[in-house]
């Protein structure tokens, strides 16, 4: 807890965001009215607030899969979850003009997962095919990021020498979460990358 909270503080003031840590609330995962994205035990989990906007969306991303990886290197497991929990107003604190985007349950799993299987990483790549060796570690960490509903609505493009473009592709099917997860995938493609070697075009 020390070690996700020191993190947690890092990230809101690099990010401008209000992530907050809620510990031992047990009701926002027990409702029961979801016919999906069932959670059972669920009592710790990230609020991933901040101020309204897209690029806030990006960052709620960014920012969230850095904790979540953090998290996993502490013997945890997370989840990121946008609709079948229920906001529970006493738990954390909104500032004005901030809302909040979607929350990552956190805690020890009943297991570790399993992958989904996923297309090969050329099929999100737009443009030019003769990039660099970089560029393609990238592409393969970002095949192991989560996205809402496991969509991936997202292309990858590579610039000139050193520029690497990300953009959304619409989808009527969770729509809202398209730049939380355009946030995510960039960070695994920085890991993979490696921050180094390119710089990212608007």
């Amino acid at each position: 807890m020390e070690v996700l909270n020191e993190e947690i503080a890092r990230c809101n003031s690099l990010g401008g965001l209000h992530i907050q840590l809620v510990r031992d609330e047990p009701l926002a995962f027990s409702t029961g009215i979801f016919k999906y994205g069932v959670f059972s035990g669920v009592k710790n989990y990230l609020v991933m607030a901040g101020k309204k906007g897209k690029e806030n969306e990006l960052k709620v991303g960014y920012y969230g899969e850095h904790l979540v990886l953090l998290a996993q290197t502490l013997g945890l497991n997370t989840c990121w979850v946008g609709l079948t929990f229920k906001e529970i107003k006493e738990a954390f604190t909104l500032s004005e003009g901030e809302k909040l985007y979607c929350v990552i349950a956190i805690g020890y799993g009943a297991n570790q997962g399993k992958p989904h299987p996923g297309k090969d990483f050329d099929e999100y790549m737009e443009g030019r095919k003769d990039v660099p060796e970089w560029f393609i570690s990238g592409m393969k960490a970002v095949m192991l990021a989560p996205t809402a509903m496991n969509q991936r609505k997202f292309r990858f493009s590579f610039i000139g020498d050193r520029k690497v473009k990300a953009r959304t592709v619409f989808s009527l099917i969770g729509s809202s979460y398209l730049d939380i997860d355009l946030g995510i995938v960039r960070y695994h493609f920085e890991i993979g990358a490696g921050k180094e070697n390119f710089e990212w075009a608007e």
